[in-house]
């Protein structure tokens, strides 16, 4: 993702690029084809409301700054309530033959194993989450940092067909439309309170993947696995990806489901959907048979079955500068997972800035970061701005957040004079810091202290 959206911003401002992508040649634990841009856990970007959530409106960002990722992805939308996911097939196609197709970018297929050679004197380094061995190693030698790591859990897809419409029911929570227009963009399976908790055993007794003892690492709060929630309160799943909130069963309009497990739109076709937050580490054996006892599931065929894939990523507010270029060797600039964001859209934005910036150098350009009221900025911020507890290694990636903005005092009245509910001044603060951050973006854009990709 980091690595495909910085060549095209590199190439878009008219510099030649060479992407370096080691598949097929050597494959991943994760990775399913040679495609460029290649999803391998969710297929949604999330929210795509910049008004009212902070990854909204790093999508409304990217967009205005030319993104490769966000134009695909608007390109290859399907169903998601408020969220914008994508048919991930035909995403990463759109994105490969992008990239195959301008006059700029060289593709070279093959490992770059180690560090690149001294005489490349402008790499961006976008390994992703699956930073191969030899680059790790070369990396954390070059920069005596220890190797920090958690671990990323993939969903199961299931077909369609096998799913009992009789039992289950399409519809988005709170009706809420997506960006297709479609208020019923999710598949609901719901469980009474004896389904929960007979769930809840076997996910807590079913056999896990054993780990070494060198892998025993944090895992990532907003993609734990389903069963690493369970064991942490019988109750942690209803508040969770299996909350029965803002939903009605249209078999059973009447009664109340103690919980739901939703299934997302995964492909173009609507043939296949996957189990939304529930990722996983259960041995597959035990995922086909767990996963049956959720109600409308028990014949489900799966297209795929749940994993995980360890992730690799820098102390970078100790080791990175505030244009993401390595300290001990400026020649060398980083993007994506691998600096310390968490999710595709974050990591494609790192991308984003990374081949700006990378090209604006190239071309002899004064280049700043945006504003640290946008939420560009403020992912740049978070990863070269000097986290507090940095030097002790406590340093661990991040979705966008607004909480990385600079504060901004909500209105505390509306049109008409009265005092505005509590929800009701956090939703006005929220669009407030959305049309801050868009308008400082305009002034940013318009001052030429970028790279000037247009």
């Amino acid at each position: 993702m980091a690595g495909s959206e910085a060549a095209w911003q590199i190439a878009r401002a008219g510099v030649p690029v060479i992407l370096h992508e080691m598949r097929p040649v050597r494959g991943t634990d994760a990775h399913q084809t040679d495609r460029l841009a290649e999803l391998v856990c969710s297929n949604s970007f999330r929210a795509d409301d910049w008004t009212g959530n902070a990854v909204g409106l790093l999508h409304a960002e990217m967009r205005r700054l030319g993104s490769i990722i966000m134009s695909a992805g608007d390109a290859h939308q399907v169903p998601a309530g408020g969220a914008l996911a994508v048919d991930r097939d035909g995403f990463s196609e759109a994105v490969t033959a992008r990239l195959e197709a301008h006059p700029l970018v060289t593709i070279e297929r093959g490992e770059v194993a180690g560090l690149p050679p001294a005489d490349w004197d402008s790499v961006v380094v976008a390994t992703g989450p699956l930073t191969s061995p030899a680059l790790s190693e070369a990396i954390l030698a070059l920069t005596g940092e220890g190797q920090l790591s958690f671990f990323d859990a993939i969903a199961p897809i299931v077909h369609l067909e096998s799913v009992d419409m009789d039992v289950a029911w399409r519809q988005s929570r709170y009706d809420k439309e997506g960006p297709g227009g479609d208020a019923a963009a999710y598949i609901n399976c719901p469980m009474d309170k004896v389904q929960y908790e007979a769930f809840i055993d076997a996910l807590l007794a079913g056999p896990k993947s054993e780990f070494k003892d060198w892998e025993h690492v944090p895992y990532f709060d907003g993609c734990l696995p389903i069963e690493v929630m369970a064991e942490r309160g019988r109750e942690t799943l209803r508040h969770g990806p299996m909350k029965p909130v803002g939903l009605t069963n249209a078999h059973k309009p009447t009664e109340k489901a103690y919980a739901i497990v939703q299934l997302r739109q995964d492909n173009a076709l609507g043939t296949l959907w996957n189990m939304v937050g529930f990722q996983t580490k259960l041995k597959h054996g035990a995922q086909t048979e767990i996963f049956r006892m959720i109600p409308g599931l028990e014949k489900a065929v799966f297209a795929r079955l749940g994993g995980l894939h360890r992730n690799t990523f820098l102390n970078s507010p100790r080791l990175l500068d505030g244009s993401l270029r390595l300290k001990a060797d400026p020649r060398l600039r980083f993007a994506g997972q691998v600096t310390g964001v968490e999710g595709y859209v974050e990591s494609a934005a790192v991308g984003l800035l990374a081949g700006r910036f990378a090209a604006a150098e190239r071309l002899g350009q004064t280049v700043s970061p945006p504003p640290a009221t946008t939420a560009l900025g403020a992912l740049i911020g978070h990863i070269t701005g000097g986290h507090l507890d940095a030097g002790a290694g406590s340093f661990q990636p991040m979705n966008i957040n607004y909480g990385l903005l600079p504060p901004l005092e909500p209105p505390r009245h509306g049109a008409d004079g009265k005092r505005l509910p509590h929800k009701e001044r956090g939703r006005a603060k929220k669009r407030l810091m959305g049309e801050r951050a868009l308008a400082d973006l305009d002034a940013w854009l318009a001052t030429g202290s970028h790279a000037n990709a247009a």
